[in-house]
């Protein structure tokens, strides 16, 4: 396993321990949402592109927004995202939900991943900022 997996999962890791929470920036983790742009959308105007719009993304099934063509790993992962499953997942997509069409080489730094969740939810599943 190189240093960056060992250390990512380390971040993943200390952000799901309980009693040990990094602070959420939602105004951070707009910029760090920019780099997720290229495939996602979120807001009132948001639409399925490369990846699903991720407006209401806290607490719903994986899998679960309409019109769009998931991979059958993700339709069927059996997962609803929560702050600790979504934060599990960012890290590596591919090894949480193994067969996913998510390339995305993933976010490392538990700070980032704590920030872009809480830029996300702040998105209901209408799009308005709640």
């Amino acid at each position: 396993m190189s240093r960056s997996h060992i250390l990512g999962a380390f971040g993943a890791l200390l952000f799901l321990t309980p009693g040990v929470a990094l602070a959420q920036d939602a105004a951070a983790g707009e910029k760090v949402f920019a780099k997720c742009r290229a495939c996602h959308q979120v807001g009132e105007t948001a639409k399925n592109g490369v990846g699903p719009v991720l407006n209401g993304l806290i607490g719903r099934p994986a899998g679960g927004v309409a019109g769009y063509n998931y991979s059958e790993a993700n339709k069927n992962s059996g997962l609803t995202w929560d702050e600790a499953t979504f934060a599990e997942y960012i890290v590596a997509p591919a090894a949480k939900i193994k067969g996913t069409k998510m390339a995305f080489a993933g976010l490392k730094n538990p700070q980032e991943i704590a920030d872009v969740i809480a830029f996300l939810k702040q998105y209901g599943a209408d799009g308005k900022k709640n």
